[in-house]
């Protein structure tokens, strides 16, 4: 029974406004269209502690990331890797993250910087900056007393030099030794480790020994002089290209004296070298070997090795087993391995696929960047992308990517500051694309335009897409 307040209040709404409905009926329906009731929601961030790259496009929120705050939790291996093509902002992106975290004291950083213009390395800019002096490997320098990087220098152990050794004939020869060019290197560098003890060991020594081997080589498997002489040829060749060929000056002397490997950041200027010769892995070999021995130390401090160009790393069966190696100091001495690639295909169809597949499930993050539609479909196979993500990457602009840290799938705006962006965008880069606008505002300006741009772009993908799901990440 209703009083008669009710009544009367009831009676004077629906003469001013029309009868007012206060039950509705049952309503059938399933449980995909019944999702549209509930407003989108997005999946949880990778925390608040670390180094931030940007905004997360779905929420608008600060997306931070940090490989040594994730390990062990949310991610299985500290190693990145960056794709993408020329100009949608992967420099940009390598760039602020060394900025950012090199604000941390317990960090340092090791780039091998094989893109850059006017002689000088791209990163050039940032390690002036920072007051360092890029350690260019150029030919021409080197034989006017530029820099040098012994593969037999004493800082590193005799197997990781005869490691070495082997890594650069068999990338220079493109396969295997054989055994007996094995046997007459390994006699030969021997023989030279435990006669020269008055000064650095240099390839030149080993190239000597190998064209005069001595008897007590072949003595010593009851085989002819001759046979060893012989067997060691080859490897003599391809090792007096370093000692007096296109190479030479850069590794066939003492190591030059003042490399400062405690520097916060470390750059091996390689932008002289051609990148399309059999120099760059070679020379990412060498690097490669002389950090490990020499950089790498249990002192407690998280270290990041960024390569650019790293499909001269991934694409040599040979070099990548070395790297592979180097890779697993993530878990031990808390290195992270950062490898920039423009496309997946340089790698995975390559002559080091099974070498390629290792360090590619060795990176538990995958950053990508616009692509088209093919090579995206490509890398979706390979990394294992849902397919919201594969579909939108082609669409994706400048400076936002798609993000996946062990499973956790973002696309994520990269955000830049006006103190970063004169480092950061050097005339090449310019060139290469336009800057995002929302890239060079500062302030509210820029959070509201980036805001208005996480909308807009929201809305475009949730067009693209077949309807909620609730296998995504980033929109629930």
């Amino acid at each position: 029974m209703r009083d008669p307040l009710t009544i009367l209040t009831d009676a004077f709404t629906s003469f001013l406004f029309g009868k007012v409905e206060t039950t509705r009926l049952p309503v059938r329906t399933s449980t995909g269209q019944a999702q549209a009731v509930y407003l989108p929601t997005a999946a949880p961030g990778l925390g608040d502690s670390g180094v931030i790259i940007g905004r997360e496009v779905y929420s608008g929120k600060g997306y931070i990331y940090d490989p040594f705050q994730l390990y062990g939790q949310q991610l299985p291996a500290p190693h990145w890797l960056v794709l993408g093509e020329s100009g949608n902002g992967k420099s940009a992106l390598e760039k602020t993250y060394v900025l950012r975290q090199l604000r941390f004291k317990d960090r340092q950083v090791v780039v091998l910087d094989a893109q850059g213009e006017d002689g000088v390395g791209e990163w050039n800019l940032i390690a002036q900056e920072l007051g360092i002096t890029p350690i260019r490997l150029d030919p021409t320098a080197a034989l006017d007393m530029g820099i040098r990087l012994n593969p037999l220098d004493p800082s590193i152990t005799t197997t990781g030099q005869l490691a070495l050794l082997r890594t650069i004939i068999e990338v220079a020869m493109g396969h295997g030794l054989d055994e007996r060019s094995g046997f007459a290197l390994k006699v030969a560098h021997a023989y030279v480790n435990e006669t020269i003890v008055e000064r650095q060991p240099v390839l030149t020594d080993i190239v000597e020994q190998l064209r005069h081997p001595e008897p007590e080589s072949a003595e010593a498997m009851n085989v002819a002089i001759d046979d060893v002489r012989a067997w060691g040829l080859d490897v003599a060749l391809v090792l007096d290209r370093l000692v007096d060929g296109d190479l030479r000056g850069m590794f066939d002397g003492p190591t030059t004296v003042g490399i400062d490997l405690d520097a916060p950041l470390i750059v091996f200027d390689l932008s002289h070298i051609d990148r399309n010769s059999i120099a760059m892995p070679i020379l990412m070999a060498i690097v490669g070997v002389w950090l490990e021995h020499t950089w790498i130390r249990p002192d407690r401090k998280k270290r990041i090795f960024l390569v650019e160009e790293a499909w001269h790393i991934i694409n040599s069966p040979f070099v990548a087993q070395l790297f592979q190696r180097l890779l697993k100091f993530g878990r031990r001495l808390g290195l992270s391995f950062v490898a920039v690639v423009h496309h997946l295909s340089d790698v995975v169809d390559g002559a080091a696929a099974k070498e390629a597949a290792a360090i590619l499930k060795m990176a538990s993050t995958r950053t990508i960047y616009a692509q088209k539609a093919d090579e995206a479909r490509a890398t979706g196979r390979v990394l294992g992308l849902p397919r919201w993500a594969v579909e939108i990457i082609p669409t994706l602009t400048p400076g936002i990517a798609v993000w996946d840290v062990n499973g956790n799938v973002q696309v994520v705006k990269h955000l830049i500051t006006e103190t970063e962006r004169p480092l950061v965008f050097t005339d090449r880069a310019m060139t290469e694309s336009s800057v995002d606008a929302t890239d060079q505002l500062l302030g509210d300006d820029a959070l509201r335009a980036a805001d208005l741009e996480a909308e807009e772009r929201a809305a475009y993908m949730e067009q693209q897409m077949n309807g909620p799901s609730s296998s995504r990440s980033g929109v629930a």
